[in-house]
């Protein structure tokens, strides 16, 4: 009699089933396919794939794209199902895609629904290359790459640092303050930054010219993915954190041993500084705090307090007074009011703690806005007013006795420091190179009437004889 075994597969028909079941199980997949790389890509170039399904790792050995026929690349990948973003990298982020011109080009986006897919793309440029070989960069010539990858053992990872020496340096043999600023990226290059530079080179160039004595800039590049992680030492449970600690460490620890040892600085604390907007404000005023010892100065611009709700109120409170400090903090008329309350609560903090409110300067302009643009405009005048005591250890000694007072001046400016019988030939210049004065004389205890000087930066220059004494830089504000 027949027996029906539709219930019992066959043993074909068994095999078909479980290789159906075993491509189910496969994850899923995403197949990223290039289909044109920039003309000036250099020959056996590897090209990676850096997104937020691979922890931002633009160097990853398991994200080599395969070069197929036609010059064309390509790589499969298994992301989680939502919204990734990704870029191409030549091995790390000082080789990053670019966009037609050879600029930043935004991060790539793509809705992954699950579902087998392949997107076809193309690579416009390389930021470091540029398009067509023009590198668009718009960095000053005394700016340069210290190095593209810097180790930061503290943390593990490597990163851009960038570094500006004052336009005098090859020519004389000057020791110089450090200023050192966070998101690197923005800081000299309109090519490398996010949307805009801070224009710092061409700044500190200009008031070089007037009779500045200069600064050393170390800018550090942001870590991108982990820029919120690296910039609080605090976390926030939506946001990450929690590695500003050891960003600090690697900056003291690290970073400055090795600019001190290899460049001509002036490492005492008092001229040593940090700077930077937003999250590396908010890491600025932490450093500052923390580490009294190293730092005498910082430009807070903007900064994100809220990311750490009271923790950086918290940190002064608890770290306190433990030497002299100036603080620049800034923030903008039109970004959201918590900025300016933020901000207000760390000052009150410090000046609770016993930190002079002579030394913290708070500038609140009705149009600034959270931009680079903003941050741009007012870092000369930051500048100047942290750095203002900042003294050459090779000036003459009749340079080095010369003091200024008051800074911000008033309607009046002193000067102490001079020989107490002859007088001496004064001029006024602003940053912008207007001569505000010209040929008058300074008599002993004599001042001189700065109450007609708008608002901005300006250089005091001495002479005597036809032979400069001393160049001071000085502000006038809040008229």
């Amino acid at each position: 009699m027949y027996q029906s075994n539709r219930n019992t597969p066959s043993p074909r028909t068994a095999l078909a089933l479980a290789f159906c079941l075993a491509v189910f199980a496969l994850p899923a997949q995403l197949t990223l396919r290039v289909n044109a790389v920039p003309a000036n890509t250099p020959a056996g170039a590897k090209i990676h794939v850096a997104g937020s399904f691979q922890n931002w790792d633009p160097a990853s050995a398991a994200h080599i794209l395969t070069e197929t026929s036609g010059g064309k690349y390509e790589i499969t990948v298994a992301p989680p199902v939502g919204t990734i973003e990704f870029k191409f990298t030549r091995g790390s982020w000082a080789t990053v895609e670019g966009n037609a011109n050879g600029t930043f080009l935004p991060n790539r986006t793509y809705n992954y629904t699950g579902a087998a897919a392949t997107l076809d793309l193309t690579i416009l440029s390389w930021e470091d290359l540029g398009s067509g070989g023009n590198t668009g960069s718009t960095a000053a010539l005394n700016v340069s790459i210290l190095d593209n990858a810097f180790y930061i053992p503290q943390l593990n990872r490597s990163r851009r640092i960038w570094l500006y020496l004052p336009p005098d340096y090859q020519a004389t043999t000057k020791r110089y303050p450090v200023l050192y600023m966070h998101d690197g990226q923005n800081l000299f290059d309109a090519k490398t930054s996010f949307s805009g530079e801070w224009k710092v080179d061409e700044s500190l160039n200009n008031l070089h010219a007037q009779g500045d004595h200069g600064c050393i800039v170390v800018g550090i590049d942001n870590g991108g993915a982990s820029r919120l992680d690296e910039y609080s030492p605090w976390e926030n449970p939506q946001y990450g954190g929690g590695e500003g600690v050891a960003y600090i460490e690697f900056v003291v620890n690290t970073l400055k041993p090795f600019i001190d040892q290899n460049y001509r600085t002036l490492p005492g604390r008092l001229t040593t500084g940090m700077g930077g907007s937003s999250m590396g404000g908010l890491i600025s005023e932490y450093g500052l705090i923390e580490r009294q010892d190293v730092f005498s100065k910082a430009a807070v611009f903007s900064p994100a307090f809220w990311f750490a709700g009271q923790s950086s109120v918290n940190h002064v409170l608890a770290k306190g007074k433990q030497a002299d400090v100036r603080t620049y903090f800034l923030a903008g008329g039109d970004e959201p009011a918590y900025v300016e309350t933020d901000m207000a609560e760390v000052a009150n903090a410090m000046v609770a703690e016993g930190f002079a409110a002579s030394d913290i300067y708070f500038h609140v302009p009705n149009d600034g806005q959270h931009s680079e643009w903003f941050w741009a405009r007012e870092f000369p005048a930051a500048y100047v007013w942290l750095f203002q005591n900042s003294v050459s250890t090779t000036a003459a000694a009749a340079d080095a006795d010369v003091q200024i007072f008051p800074n911000p001046a008033g309607d009046w400016l002193r000067v102490s420091g001079l020989n107490a019988t002859e007088s001496v030939d004064f001029q006024i210049v602003g940053a912008d190179g207007k001569i505000w004065r010209d040929s008058s004389t300074l008599r002993p205890g004599s001042a001189i009437w700065t109450g007609d000087l708008p608002d901005g930066i300006y250089f005091l220059k001495l002479a005597k004889g036809g032979k400069t004494l001393a160049a001071r830089r000085f502000a006038v504000a809040g008229k």
